[in-house]
């Protein structure tokens, strides 16, 4: 979690996005409010729920691109999904629970890199002991062949030469047979809210098949990726990035929702259609804070930061129902872009269009 102040966070913001000083300020406060809430006592911060944001503004200007650069600031698990591809429960379409599990999928992916980068030294020693066993059979430095009778002993400076080498690249390009392991994954297709029950029969039908392996011949430059990420898989303990990556969502999530407006009940219409009100009544549940069911573990929604978005040029913010108005409390009107913001955003940000071509040239 980024101990950053809100004024801090919007300049670095500011390397990025041009104008939109008050969307800003809005998630840049937001953020500095989960940091603060986790230096409270437990009891106090499970009452402290985050203010879910509403930016209003035309296509373009920057608000899918704020919460993004945001959650990489904070180092947190972020999705972002449009409102208009998920329809009421009970007809066909993605149902809004998959946010969650998409978000924990993004969480556990995130608590997986962070685990291996800090077992990263012993997987490169591992893998490089085991380049060196296909190079140099043990069996061979120990003094004893295939048919087990003796043989010449190959003395430790050979492996420690061969160790150099390796570690210069000389062997880079030279042939190696080695055996991987084989990952028999099986994915059991189950209703949504059954995934702890899919993951389950996974693993029971990848203990039945046993730990299998296959030779495989490449040169040490390909294979060495290979065995640094196998050994660092065999370093670290799946159920506690499980249960980290549940806390990390719950605590950490920023959900960004798209064309929210599209969703939104328009007056002079009358009626709720399939994809309108009964997509709002769904997404009310995750908003307010509920438990979604993931292969991870139950996820409480209660603490994840909800950022809405949309143009609202046919509809009203008032055309939503007004228990999810009521869930945005914090509105941000972004302003369309003039053209001297168009001429600072391909001259000013890190990331500007100019700089890239000039970086490809």
């Amino acid at each position: 979690m980024s101990e950053l102040t809100p004024r801090e966070i919007v300049n670095e913001l500011d390397r990025y996005i041009i104008g939109q000083h008050d969307a800003k300020r809005a998630v840049a406060i937001a953020l500095r409010n989960r940091w603060r809430r986790m230096q409270l006592e437990p009891g106090m911060r499970d009452e402290v729920t985050p203010k879910n944001i509403l930016m209003i503004g035309p296509t373009g200007v920057g608000k899918t691109e704020i919460a993004r650069r945001l959650a990489t600031l904070a180092n947190a698990p972020f999705v972002k999904v449009e409102a208009t591809k998920f329809t009421e429960v009970g007809y066909v379409g993605k149902d809004v629970e998959s946010i969650i599990r998409d978000l924990a999928d993004i969480s556990y992916k995130l608590v997986r890199e962070q685990a291996k980068s800090r077992v990263r030294s012993q997987a490169e020693d591992a893998a490089e002991d085991r380049l060196l066993d296909g190079l140099l059979p043990r069996r061979q430095a120990t003094g004893w062949d295939d048919t087990g009778s003796a043989a010449p002993a190959i003395d430790s400076d050979t492996r420690q030469k061969l160790r150099k080498q390796l570690r210069e690249g000389a062997l880079d390009d030279r042939e190696i047979e080695l055996d991987f392991a084989m990952n028999v994954g099986v994915e059991i297709m189950t209703p949504p809210g059954m995934e702890e029950m899919s993951q389950q029969l996974g693993r029971m039908f990848q203990n039945l098949g046993g730990s299998k392996s296959q030779k495989r011949k490449m040169t040490i430059r390909q294979a060495h990726p290979l065995l640094v990420e196998e050994e660092a898989g065999k370093l670290l303990n799946d159920e506690e990035l499980r249960s980290r990556a549940v806390d990390i969502a719950e605590q950490n999530g920023i959900v960004f929702i798209d064309e929210i407006d599209k969703v939104a009940q328009r007056s002079e219409w009358g009626g709720a259609g399939v994809s309108r009100e009964g997509v709002q009544r769904d997404l009310l549940p995750l908003v307010e804070g509920s438990t979604v069911s993931t292969k991870y573990g139950s996820i409480k929604t209660d603490h994840i930061l909800f950022i809405a978005s949309g143009a609202f040029s046919l509809a009203k913010p008032s055309d939503l129902i007004p228990e999810l108005q009521g869930r945005l409390p914090i509105r941000v009107e972004l302003s369309a872009l003039s053209v001297d913001d168009f001429k600072r955003i391909l001259r000013e940000p890190n990331n500007a269009l100019t700089k890239q071509y000039v970086a490809l040239l």
